[in-house]
């Protein structure tokens, strides 16, 4: 877990480390990580995304459920740095749980969502990460994420 990651990862980098693609890659960039430990990057929020056409039109709110998502995200950023596998060798993370989940600040267009993942725990093929999400010094959300390592 030496190797040195040269940051920061841009969305070409990005789309290699994660399978998701539009209008599910919630991860614009990747600013810090230091392997194994912890991961920090962001999803600039603009109202042309999809979702805003339908939660709410007239008071557009991230949904909380995506900015689970890009929490989720982000620390699968950290899982497949810290291992050295890929989604294009035929692995993936799925979401298998949440624990102490908090929405503490609704996240509307315009904002800059910091996504911070850390890791906590590995047990077979489920690792759990301690996650937040941030706009500005303001916590938006925060989880306990538990995803499963799948061959596929």
């Amino acid at each position: 877990m030496t190797e040195q990651i040269k940051l920061p990862l841009h969305i070409a980098d990005i789309k290699a480390l994660l399978p998701h693609r539009y209008p599910f890659l919630l991860v614009d960039r990747v600013t810090e990580i230091e392997l194994g430990r912890s991961v920090k990057g962001y999803k600039n929020v603009t109202i042309n995304e999809e979702f805003f056409g339908g939660h709410f039109p007239d008071y557009p709110v991230m949904p909380g459920m995506l900015i689970l998502e890009a929490m989720a995200q982000i620390a699968g950023v950290l899982g497949f740095l810290t291992s050295g596998k890929r989604p294009i060798d035929g692995h993936i993370y799925l979401l298998v749980g949440t624990d102490n989940t908090r929405f503490k600040r609704q996240v509307v267009p315009g904002d800059c969502l910091t996504l911070h993942a850390e890791f906590v725990t590995s047990k077979r093929h489920i690792h759990k990460f301690s996650c937040r999400a941030m706009v500005g010094d303001e916590l938006a959300a925060s989880a306990d994420i538990l995803v499963a390592e799948q061959v596929i």
